[in-house]
C-alpha cells in the first residue's frame, strides 16, 4: 500500500510536533553543553552529568528534526524514523521527570500520540472486508 494514502492531518500534526520537539531539544542540548545558566546546578540527571545529557538531547533533537521533515514527504522512511524518534523522545521525557516533571509528562503524552498515529492502520485499510 502506498503511504501517500496515509498522509492525513495526523501525519502533518506528527511532523510538526516532531520538528518543534527537535528544535527545542537542539536548543536545550546546546545550552547544556555550553554551560548555560539556564539549568540549575543541583539538578539530578539519569545519565552522569549535564554535559552528557546535553549531548544526548542534542542528538535526539537532530534526529527528531530529520523525522519531522521526512514525514511531510509521506514515504515509508518518514514513518519508520518518525516512530523511532517519537519513541526515543518519550523515553527521554520520562528520564527527565526528576528535573522538570510536568513538562516531561506533557512531552511524553505528545510523543505517545505521535507514535500511535503513525502506527495505526489507515482508514482505507481498516474499512476493507476481511
Amino acid at each position: 500500500m502506498d503511504n501517500a494514502d496515509r498522509v492525513t492531518g495526523w501525519w502533518v500534526f506528527a511532523g510538526i510536533l516532531l520538528a518543534v520537539a527537535g528544535i527545542l531539544n537542539v536548543f536545550w542540548g546546546i545550552a547544556a553543553v555550553s554551560n548555560s545558566k539556564f539549568f540549575t546546578a543541583d539538578s539530578v540527571f539519569v545519565v552522569s552529568s549535564l554535559h552528557t545529557w546535553g549531548w544526548i538531547t542534542l542528538i535526539i533533537g537532530i534526529f527528531q528534526l530529520i523525522a519531522g521533515f521526512s514525514l511531510f514527504s509521506g514515504g515509508a522512511f518518514g514513518r519508520v524514523i518518525g516512530i523511532f524518534a517519537g519513541t526515543v523522545g518519550a523515553i527521554e521525557a520520562l528520564a527527565g521527570t526528576g528535573t522538570t516533571p510536568f513538562w516531561s509528562i506533557c512531552v511524553f503524552a505528545l510523543c505517545v500520540t505521535v507514535v500511535y498515529q503513525l502506527c495505526k492502520p489507515s482508514d482505507s485499510y481498516a474499512a476493507q472486508p476481511r
